[in-house]
């Protein structure tokens, strides 16, 4: 064995390790290595011995958004780094800045206890805070890329430490530059997110809660909640999504499985003559109501749940692979399906999809 680095390595480094309770999915897969770096400047002495590893290596948060169709034969870094700071905006406005190991949901909660509005619709989201902009992830009509003030990461080749503002994050619908070209290049080791203070009277600034996407205001007037703040909001949100996805820990599952698929306005409008109940939104006003009309002579979003369900593939099992009853964009491991079943069940409703509507489904989870 020619690692001759594995003994001055100053971490402790297993070796076949695991993966099961690493990611959401739950299969049982191995890391040749494993590390998992607690603090940023544990993360930045591994890349010193960057160039000692001549094997793959795998960043690895809290495995939310991965499907493993193998072992992984390599390195896996996971990111476990933890810390928050915030300095307080003459406008109002607070900028808060989270290492990337913070669980997502936990970051979620203390923002919302601290009176820090934008954030709110985002609960109950599985990951960490590194990997939020990575992933562009949303949901409830709230994109991140609307709140990410900068992202600051390292180069593993280099160890050079860099800062990107937004617009150099390059953000796109579950899109980014660090999906991109800097995947597999760079370890993000902190975000910092423009958010807004409560004040007494209201939130400060022009910001407003966002109750207007999905099943928001109807759960506050089951509720009784009439005025609602952040924090009712966020119950709200943590309700609805407890009721319409299945909990990782009891079925494996990496929550959305698929992007919902962008397609020109003359295919909308032919797809419409055929299926007139076929809800759409506007690419950038999710917020806007299905079929509502629109200027945007560009494209449209087609939910992928719908889809997939007018295939008649909503709640398909095959073996321990299968399709969640109440939610058909996600796929689950009921307990022993193996990586490529699902992998096989993704590739069949692509096929079903296409052969029906003329769409092509991208996953929005990475596959390995």
């Amino acid at each position: 064995m020619d690692y001759f680095w594995l003994l001055l390595f100053p971490m402790h480094l297993d070796q076949k390790v695991s993966l099961k309770p690493f990611h959401t999915f739950g299969m049982e897969v191995q890391a040749r290595y494993f590390v998992e770096p607690h603090t940023r400047e544990e993360i930045l002495t591994l890349l010193n011995y960057r160039s000692m590893i001549r094997m793959p290596f795998l960043i690895l948060g809290c495995g939310s958004n991965i499907l493993f169709t193998k072992n992984f034969n390599g390195l896996v870094i996971r990111i476990n780094s933890k810390g928050i700071e915030y300095k307080e905006q003459d406008d109002g406005t607070v900028k808060v800045t989270a290492e990337a190991g913070e669980n997502w949901d936990e970051f979620v909660q203390y923002c919302v206890a601290q009176g820090w509005a934008g954030l709110e619709n985002l609960s109950l989201i599985p990951g960490t805070v590194g990997a939020a902009p990575v992933q562009d992830i949303g949901a409830y009509g709230v994109e991140v890329k609307d709140l990410v003030e900068s992202v600051h990461f390292v180069e593993i080749d280099t160890g050079i430490e860099r800062r990107f503002n937004r617009e150099q994050c390059c953000f796109g619908y579950r899109d980014s530059i660090f999906k991109n070209s800097l995947k597999g290049k760079v370890i993000i080791l902190d975000v910092t997110f423009h958010l807004h203070k409560a004040l007494p009277g209201g939130i400060s600034g022009t910001y407003s809660l966002k109750l207007d996407y999905g099943q928001i205001r109807e759960e506050l007037r089951l509720k009784n909640i009439g005025h609602p703040g952040m924090a009712e909001v966020r119950e709200a949100v943590c309700s609805i999504r407890r009721r319409k996805l299945p909990d990782p820990v009891e079925i494996g599952n990496a929550g959305s499985f698929f992007k919902n698929p962008l397609v020109q306005n003359e295919r909308k409008d032919h797809l419409l003559e055929l299926y007139p109940m076929m809800p759409w939104y506007p690419e950038q006003k999710d917020k806007q109501q299905p079929g509502e009309d629109t200027e945007n002579k560009g494209r449209v979003k087609v939910p992928a749940a719908w889809l997939i369900e007018q295939c008649g593939w909503k709640g398909y099992r095959d073996g321990d692979a299968g399709v969640h009853p109440h939610q058909s964009l996600v796929l689950v491991n009921y307990g022993n399906a193996t990586g490529m079943q699902i992998l096989d069940l993704m590739n069949r409703i692509i096929s079903s999809v296409y052969s029906r509507f003329g769409i092509t489904l991208e996953p929005e989870v990475n596959i390995l």
